[in-house]
């Protein structure tokens, strides 16, 4: 085999990267998933707050810590999310971006083996049009 062109290993890269983007994306729809089961806590929480139900209101301080740390516990997903969404925006750029390099590549490698089959037929003709030894010419 001979050496791989610039293409194919662009190629190959763009599909790595791809894949890192898929991975940042599945990491910023778990987020996502933990911080709506953290709303729908704050919100059992505030109920159970609200409730006119006397057990409840001697658990009010609990309750109130537990909304404490579910607003803490929400605005560390809220920064982790902001963190995932870039970091999936600058995956989903570099994959762009090498497979911009990979299509220019590719059109080079076309460009360049285009022109090699032109040469190769200027040569054939040459080869037909020039006598097989010199003796064969007229003086």
């Amino acid at each position: 085999m001979g050496p791989e062109s610039r293409s194919k290993k662009l190629k190959r890269l763009v599909n790595v990267q791809r894949q890192l983007e898929k991975m940042a994306e599945s990491d910023l729809a778990a987020t996502a998933r933990q911080r709506r089961e953290v709303a729908e806590s704050m919100e059992v929480v505030i109920e159970a707050i609200g409730a006119m139900d006397g057990v409840h209101r001697l658990f009010a301080q609990n309750y109130a810590e537990r909304f404490g740390r579910l607003t803490l516990r929400d605005q560390q997903l809220t920064g982790v999310q902001r963190m995932q969404e870039i970091r999936v925006l600058r995956e989903r750029t570099k994959g762009d971006r090498l497979e911009g390099h990979m299509k220019e590549a590719r059109m080079d490698e076309d460009r360049l083996q285009a022109d090699e089959s032109i040469y190769d037929l200027i040569d054939m003709q040459n080869m037909l049009a020039t006598p097989a030894s010199s003796k064969l010419e007229e003086p």
